[in-house]
């Protein structure tokens, strides 16, 4: 049995974007295995760029509120907030000094915001050793990540080997990455990839009034009404396809065709598969959202269930150190 580990940032509440692309595939990989799967909040990470209290709070208790909602079983996989593993920042203190300037330098969470350094943080500048510690401290083997995740991955594996090395021993496990080829790419409202600095996110729990206006923005182009459309260049369309079955997809791109269909009828039929396929979901969060101690029950029994690992290596690492 392997242990898998994976991680999703707090700087937002979930979108279609996440849902599709990164939660509904990692419960999947759960679902129809036996490994001893790690899921955390990284609200640390979110520091970087969410200095707000009250925003960072609210976005946290959205994203479990999500995974939740979504089917992740609580008990038989381990689910925390990684805030409430303190022992992640000593972790981290440890791992930074055997982490070179250059690697970190090299990084690209750092490199692409590198002319404007006034921008940057020392917590973005060092945020791989951070996300290191978040996998090294749970001797996880397996880390699902896309490719834009994969350098940090490649950090996190070297950070590991140097600490081995330099102890002639296999202190930490050297994770693998896994390396997901089907990366679903959910395109926004403005047909860029989906993403909350864009602003062009569909919520799927907001209130359906917010999200008939949500869809309404999607850009499309000044083709009239009754003049056929090609479907395929069409953002409406290529939203739609990702959730209605494959029946309903054929028929709204001959109605595409055909012309006599128009843009704010495809919104609308976007509008109805969004509620009905993620109906109980909706249902599901809104329980959890309305119901906090629930949640904050849930996160705290799966910190104490991931603090039994976490202490057991941290208390290695500091026995080889000579901390303990």
């Amino acid at each position: 049995m392997s242990r898998i580990l994976t991680g999703i940032q707090s700087s937002g509440k979930p979108h279609l974007g996440n849902i599709l692309g990164a939660i509904l595939p990692a419960l999947d990989l759960a679902r129809h295995s036996e490994n001893d799967c790690f899921y955390f909040i990284a609200d640390l990470h979110s520091l970087t760029t969410v200095k707000d209290a009250a925003l960072l709070k609210e976005n946290t208790r959205a994203v479990a509120a999500a995974w939740l909602a979504c089917g992740l079983d609580t008990s038989r996989h381990t689910f925390y907030r990684q805030s409430d593993l303190p022992q992640v920042a000593e972790f981290t203190w440890y791992l930074s000094c055997f982490t070179p300037y250059p690697m970190l330098a090299n990084a690209h969470s750092f490199k692409d915001k590198s002319d404007r350094l006034k921008d940057v943080n020392a917590g973005l500048f060092v945020y791989p050793v951070l996300m290191a510690a978040d996998i090294l401290m749970y001797d996880a083997q397996f880390v699902p990540v896309g490719k834009d995740q994969k350098q940090h991955l490649e950090i996190t594996r070297d950070i590991a080997n140097a600490v081995n090395k330099y102890h002639t021993s296999e202190l930490l496990v050297v994770p693998e990455a896994s390396i997901r080829e089907d990366v679903m790419t959910v395109i926004g409202t403005d047909g860029q990839k989906m993403s909350k600095s864009y602003g062009n996110i569909i919520d799927v729990f907001a209130t359906e009034k917010t999200l008939k206006k949500q869809i309404g923005t999607i850009i499309t182009d000044s083709i009239p009404l009754e003049e056929p459309k090609e479907p395929e260049s069409c953002n409406v369309f290529n939203l739609y396809k990702l959730l209605a079955s494959p029946e309903a997809v054929e028929e709204m791109a001959n109605l595409y065709r055909r012309g006599g269909y128009g843009y704010g009828h495809a919104k609308s039929a976007l509008l109805g598969v969004i509620l009905d396929r993620f109906a109980e979901e909706r249902k599901r969060y809104e329980f959890f959202m309305q119901n906090p101690e629930v949640l904050e029950e849930r996160l705290k029994e799966g910190a104490e269930k991931a603090a039994e690992t976490a202490n057991v290596v941290l208390s290695r690492l500091r026995s080889a150190l000579g901390y303990s």
